[in-house]
């Protein structure tokens, strides 16, 4: 069985043998530092390594993988990123969170990262151009604020009739600022009500569908894409089903336990994947341009549209694809 490492956090440390003479180096380590929980990053992390196999990198054969599941603790990034920067890994890989990438730039301008983000990285200074990023990052750029729309337009397209809640984590402010904006101009156009819903624990977003139930109101639910939310795939999953909730959710993950619908994201992170071959291969983050991505493919759960008596409308069933 092919080995992988899975570091929970700096409570586990690992030990780097010494390359002794006549023994071959020590393979290349990249650090891959997710906001989310591994259960929930399978799909990600598999086309992840899709994309380091079109460069010719191949896990435990000429890179070591280290993948880091903070599970939404974002508290522990600094030690983290310090911890990776002292290693001095050769990749740092920050998938789909703003304060992930905006930890590993505070804590290192030489070692290379690759990056995906919703928001413009130009204009969040991220990166100097997308043609030209400059310094030490680069990676994709995905169109987080009109997927946000477009997720909502869908949820309007099933109950036309409903209000729209928004569940966030507002320890997670830049994502959480980021989805209410666009789900208020959203929600304005489409002339829905909307009303936002705060979850930073467990039990808070059980608190949050409590008072979903005693207010009584024909909702549907937004998750934010958010690390916290999405390891909490199942909790969501359960509460939707027990409440007749349609939701939907910012990853295919969360669709294919259970969740309705989401957009699949999962060619992204290939993507990432392949410009973090190029790097090991030699190639400069500077040198490699930031990529916008905007073809996600809509998924939708056949069995759980049933079981919330939702009828699905042709032209949705049409353009995406249903799973049971």
């Amino acid at each position: 069985m092919r080995r992988r490492q899975f570091i929970a956090g700096l409570g586990a440390t690992a030990a780097w043998p010494l390359a002794a003479a006549g023994q071959q180096p020590a393979l290349p380590v990249v650090g891959f530092v997710s906001s989310r929980s591994g259960r929930a990053s399978e799909g990600a992390a598999a086309a992840f390594r899709k994309g380091l196999g079109e460069t010719g990198y191949a896990e435990d054969r000429n890179v070591t993988m280290e993948y880091h599941w903070l599970e939404g603790q974002l508290d522990r990034l600094p030690a983290l990123m310090a911890d990776l920067v002292r290693r001095r890994v050769a990749v740092i890989v920050t998938p789909n969170s703003t304060l992930v990438w905006t930890a590993a730039k505070a804590a290192t301008t030489e070692i290379p990262i690759v990056f995906s983000v919703g928001m413009d990285p130009v204009k969040t200074g991220l990166v100097a151009s997308f043609p030209r990023p400059s310094g030490n990052v680069t990676g994709i750029y995905y169109f987080a604020v009109e997927l946000i729309a477009k997720r909502l337009d869908l949820l309007h397209a099933i109950a036309p009739r409903a209000r729209v809640a928004v569940l966030v984590n507002p320890a997670n402010g830049p994502s959480a600022d980021a989805t209410l904006h666009s789900v208020e101009d959203a929600a304005r156009l489409l002339g829905l009500q909307m009303k936002i819903l705060n979850a930073s624990t467990s039990h808070e977003i059980d608190a949050a569908f409590v008072s979903l139930a005693h207010e009584r109101a024909d909702d549907v639910l937004l998750v934010a894409a958010d690390g916290f939310l999405q390891s909490r795939g199942e909790q969501l999953i359960a509460l939707t089903a027990r409440d007749k909730i349609p939701a939907g959710y910012p990853d295919r993950a969360t669709v294919e336990a259970g969740g309705l619908m989401a957009y699949d994201s999962t060619d992204m992170y290939r993507r990432v994947g392949a410009y973090c071959g190029n790097i090991l291969k030699g190639a400069k983050p500077a040198d490699l341009p930031v990529q916008q991505w905007a073809t996600p493919e809509l998924v939708i759960n056949r069995k759980t549209a049933e079981a919330l008596g939702l009828k699905i409308p042709r032209i949705l069933m049409a353009a995406g694809e249903l799973i049971d």
